[in-house]
Parts: C-alpha cells; sequence; structure tokens
C-alpha cells in the first residue's frame, strides 16, 4: 500500500524537516532554551585586580554591575575557563581567579563573557605582560632621593643648571599642586611654588556647588630663551607660565584654552610652545615671548573612522619637525614647525595605545612607547619603517634618549621598571624604577631623570625622583 500526501498539506511526519530547511538548515534544531528572554539592561563589568598579569600568573578577577544570582562562565576560544561558573551574589559582585600557564603567549587575549539567568555576553580582554628580569644595574650610576607627593613630569634648564619637577595629588578638586625646583646633581629641592585658586566648575543639575581647586601643574617643559617654565594645568584644560629663577606666575591662561592639555614642549629656536589636547584633536601653539595663543594644529588620522588624540610629544629643533602619537590608533604624526602644517602622518603597526614619544637626534630615528602593547617601536620617519619592535615592560608610559650614549629610557609603569635599550634595539639593561614609573626626560649631557608616583603615603619607593647615568664601557 502507497501513502500520498497533497503538496499543500504536509504529513505531520514531515513538518520539522521543511521547517530545517526554511530555517536554511540541515542541522538538528536550535532549542528553545536558547532564546529565551535577554537581560536588555546588561550592565556586568569584569576588572583585573592586579596592575598587570604575566604568563605562569594566578590572575584575580572581581565581577561587578551583574543581576544577582545570574551565572558568569569564562572561555577563550572554544576553551571554556571556569567549568563550574561563577555566581553574582546579592550585590551583582563576585570574585574569581585564573591561573593562566607558564608559557601563555604574550598579548591582549578576548575572553567571552557568558551569562545566563537572565542571559548576556560581552568580551573582556585579559592583556598578558612579558616579565623581564632585572638586569643591567652594574652599568650604570643611580642616585634616588624623594620628593613632595604626586610627582608626574620633570624638564631640564641648562640655563639655569636646575630640573623643574610637576607634583599633583588626587582628582578633582586637586587642592594639593607644587612646581617644584631641584639641584640636578643632589636631587634637592631648591624652590617650589604653589599654583593659585581656580574658579569652581559650574554646579551639575540637581547638586550642590563644587569646589574649583588649584591650577594644579601637570606636564612641564622649558623655554631657556625667555627664563621661563610652561606648565599644563590638566584639570582646568588650560597652560601657565613661571619664571624660572624664584618661579613666580608670569601667565595664567583662561581655563578652557587647550581641551584637556597634557604636554608641553618648547621650540626655543623658533619661540614656540607646543600642547597636546588630548581631550580635542589638535596640538594647540603658543607665542613664548608675547605669551600668546597663536593657533591650533588640528591632525586628522589616517584611520577610517578614527580621531587623532594627540599624547606625548617631542622635537627635533634642528630639523624643523615635531611629533606626537594617537592615543586611539597606531599613529605618529610629523608636524613642520616653520610653517605648524601637518606634514605626515605614520601608520605604526603594533602599538596599542601608543602614548609616549621620543626624538633620537643621532640616529634620526623616531621612538614610540605603547601602554597597551608593551613595546618600544623604533621607526625611520623618512620611510616610515619600523625598524625595531622591542618588548619592554608591562605599561610603558614615556620615553627618552639621552644623545651621549644613545641609550633611550623607558618608563614602565606597572611592572615598576625603566628599561634601557640600544639603537640596535637591543635590551641592555632592566632597572628597578620604583612604584609606578611615570616620566624619564635626558639632559642632554649623559643624564636621564625619572620620576614616579606611590600607592599612598607610606610607599618607601614612591615619589622619588632618579638619577640615572651610564657608566663609561
Amino acid at each position: 500500500m502507497k501513502y500520498r500526501t497533497s503538496p499543500s498539506r504536509p504529513s505531520r511526519l514531515l513538518r520539522p524537516a521543511l521547517l530545517a530547511l526554511a530555517l536554511g538548515s540541515a542541522g538538528p534544531l536550535l532549542a528553545q532554551e536558547a532564546f529565551t528572554p535577554p537581560d536588555t539592561s546588561f550592565g556586568g563589568r569584569i576588572n583585573l585586580q592586579a596592575p598587570v598579569a604575566y604568563p605562569g600568573d594566578r590572575v584575580e578577577l572581581a565581577g561587578e554591575g551583574f543581576k544577582p544570582g545570574q551565572a558568569v562562565t569564562l572561555q577563550r576560544g572554544a576553551t571554556v575557563l571556569n567549568p563550574q561558573p561563577y555566581r553574582a551574589d546579592a550585590e551583582g559582585r563576585f570574585k574569581a581567579a585564573l591561573q593562566l600557564p607558564g608559557d601563555a603567549a604574550i598579548g591582549r587575549h578576548p575572553l567571552l563573557v557568558r551569562v545566563d539567568g537572565p542571559d548576556a555576553a560581552q568580551v573582556f580582554e585579559l592583556k598578558v605582560s612579558p616579565k623581564l628580569a632585572l638586569s643591567g644595574q652594574q652599568g650604570f650610576a643611580i642616585n634616588s632621593e624623594p620628593l613632595p607627593r604626586g610627582l608626574y613630569q620633570s624638564a631640564y634648564s641648562a640655563a639655569s643648571s636646575a630640573l623643574f619637577v610637576t607634583a599633583a595629588v588626587g582628582r578633582p578638586p586637586v587642592k594639593e599642586s607644587q612646581l617644584l625646583k631641584v639641584e640636578p646633581k643632589t636631587l634637592k629641592v631648591v624652590a617650589s611654588a604653589n599654583p593659585p585658586a581656580a574658579p569652581a566648575p559650574a554646579a551639575r543639575s540637581g547638586q550642590p556647588p563644587r569646589e574649583g581647586g588649584v591650577y594644579a601643574v601637570y606636564g612641564v617643559g622649558v623655554d631657556d630663551a625667555n627664563g621661563n617654565v610652561w606648565v599644563t594645568n590638566t584639570r582646568q584644560n588650560t597652560v601657565a607660565v613661571y619664571r624660572q629663577s624664584d618661579l613666580s606666575l608670569v601667565r595664567q591662561f583662561p581655563q578652557d584654552s587647550v581641551p584637556h592639555s597634557r604636554d608641553v614642549i618648547v621650540d626655543q629656536k623658533r619661540g614656540k610652545a607646543y600642547v597636546s589636547a588630548t581631550g580635542g584633536n589638535h596640538i594647540a601653539v603658543f607665542d613664548t615671548r608675547t605669551l600668546q595663543h597663536v593657533g591650533d594644529i588640528e591632525v586628522a588620522s589616517g584611520q577610517r573612522g578614527k580621531e587623532f588624540t594627540p599624547a606625548s610629544l617631542a622635537l627635533d629643533a634642528e630639523g624643523g619637525k615635531l611629533f606626537s602619537v594617537n592615543l586611539a590608533a597606531p599613529e605618529a604624526v610629523v608636524i613642520d614647525t616653520a610653517s605648524d602644517t601637518v606634514e605626515k602622518v605614520l601608520p605604526l603597526g603594533h602599538a596599542v595605545g601608543a602614548i609616549g614619544v621620543a626624538w633620537d637626534g643621532g640616529a634620526r630615528r623616531l621612538l614610540v612607547v605603547a601602554q597597551g602593547s608593551d613595546n618600544l617601536l623604533v621607526v625611520d620617519p623618512a620611510s616610515g619603517k619600523v625598524e625595531h619592535d622591542v618588548a619592554v615592560g608591562a605599561g610603558p608610559l614615556n620615553v627618552a634618549v639621552d644623545p651621549a650614549s644613545g641609550l633611550a629610557y623607558v618608563s614602565n609603569r606597572a611592572s615598576g621598571t625603566i628599561a634601557v635599550v640600544d639603537r640596535d634595539g637591543r635590551l641592555v639593561a632592566n632597572l628597578d624604577g620604583g612604584t609606578y614609573p611615570n616620566h624619564v626626560h635626558a639632559d642632554g649631557s649623559g643624564a636621564v631623570f625619572a620620576v614616579n608616583k606611590s600607592r599612598g603615603e607610606d610607599d618607601p619607593k614612591g615619589d622619588r625622583i632618579t638619577r640615572l647615568q651610564a657608566r663609561r664601557r
């Protein structure tokens, strides 16, 4: 006996197969449980508790913003990292730990965060940094002294034979800040100045009045031609000028002159001060004689959909070039200081979070450090070629070149080290930088000064200035 079915009314036995074909799949049907209502207000976050993760580490994680009872599973590729899901407590938090393998690859690892009850997903990026042993200390004369809290940057003046150091403590409203004048050999403070009070910002709707704090100082550059020191007041989006001799205030520029003013560098040959507007896409230009804001150099990113966010600045005074790097994309900009126009934007290749930059005049090379990829790049600005890509430690922030030796010094904030790299791209030393090395600056005659921050008031390795000088071989 043969059974026939009507084309317009498929039999019950055929309906599931036809439904699968209608969905465009010959595979098994999707379970109804896979499409339960999603978490439309998901706000969960996972943070790494330590400042850095190395291969072989047991890393501590903290989750917050989850819904009570949500189950959280981490996955790297097809590998589930916690077979037993983490469970959010009544406050939507959890603590967890992951054991990294000793041969974990250096780099940024995207972890899929799978959340159940209700369902959600996100990607958490875990950065595994290179762990470099301390080495080469015997090749350097090192002197270190404590300074007031909150150190940020330093700049050397040959005319005054002095080092000028900025310090600011805490978050807005910042009430404690100093500009310090330091003797470069003894590293003792010989003078200091406190910035003036800053106007209070406008009160937010429905909130009580806000305090103004002071015009705290962060970035610093010296102008020996006019005997001044330029500083950035990052919190007030502006800059100020002090006298080198007695640290008296020469001019305080008004608020919102430069959005998130970060670094300042002075071209004494051409009488200009350049300030990176990290809150914008430009570099502000000031006349160092008239103390006037004379213009802005806008920089367009070479990558589609990206903005150029300038960070550190470096100057080739003889060649008439200014350099900066893009925090938002792997790029550096070359600016003609005669016309204050963008000459070119260079792709940097493997650089995540490029932030520090220096010019090696002897080798005519641009040096860039990137805090997200833990490396130093040595770049030929003429060709754009990256000649060396050197792992230097965790979270490098700044780089300085000693022209006497050709050595590059890199402050690695997360690993607490100062890496020293030669012109062949070789790591020749990895020095103890104390807590949170923040900035390095070369005096041009063989000495490099490093300042670091602290974990608190009682940190014996924090808030120090260190003078480093390579011993003659």
